[in-house]
């Protein structure tokens, strides 16, 4: 009997955690297959706008985390922490490219569309474009232009997605709206199995193992 495994990944593009946590997610998929490759990955990437209520123009990166954060030198503490996690899975962040705080609306619209137009691999270069423009080249994303030009690099036609993008700052509601309050980047396998925050490899390896044994054993 054929056997899948459903994976729906909870992000935000600009969520630190989430680029750490697909890293993770891929090494465990490496190893998994490796193991088990006559089972079937289904894997969908879920937007979740974790500052629904920031502007449409977005904010400056800097006084929007000491806002937050209360003090420079909590700023500073956090993007240490960040940085060490990120160069654990092979990610150097530079967060002193990154100059405005970008309200995620468009980025998720335009994605999502584009989930639903492109190939697999044409959707895995759009996401992984997309991560890089914020994290490694500082570009924002929720600039109109930006966002397109991100997408035709990925060898999707603008005037295809063009519609997608509002530029309104009206918030992006998708069926996942919900699990912003349990954290992202969440991980559900086959619908049941929850795993939340950038978990290491053997806790998503794991899960997927578990995932499919249960699948396995309710077939039976």
């Amino acid at each position: 009997m054929k056997r899948s495994l459903s994976i729906d990944v909870y992000f935000d593009f600009i969520c630190p955690w989430c680029l750490i946590g697909r890293r993770q997610l891929q090494r465990a998929l490496a190893q998994f297959k490796a193991v088990q490759p006559e089972v079937e990955i289904d894997l969908a990437w879920q937007g979740v706008q974790l500052l629904a209520e920031m502007p449409a123009q977005g904010q400056p990166f800097a006084e929007f985390y000491r806002r937050r954060l209360g003090s420079e030198q909590a700023v500073l503490q956090r993007q240490a922490q960040v940085r060490e996690a990120a160069s654990m899975v092979g990610e150097q962040i530079d967060f002193s490219l990154i100059q405005r705080m970008p309200n995620t609306a468009d980025a998720h619209r335009l994605f999502l569309h584009a989930s639903e137009l492109g190939d697999e691999q044409q959707v895995e270069a759009l996401m992984e474009r997309l991560l890089a423009a914020y994290f490694h080249r500082g570009e924002d994303l929720g600039d109109r232009d930006t966002l397109l030009r991100i997408a035709e690099e990925c060898g999707f036609a603008p005037q295809a997605l063009a519609g997608s993008l509002r530029g309104d700052g009206m918030p992006f509601v998708s069926a996942s709206a919900d699990i912003a309050g349990r954290g992202v980047p969440c991980f559900v396998f086959d619908d049941r199995l929850q795993v939340v925050g950038a978990q290491p490899v053997e806790a998503l390896l794991e899960a997927m193992h578990m995932a499919v044994a249960r699948s396995t054993g309710a077939g039976q």
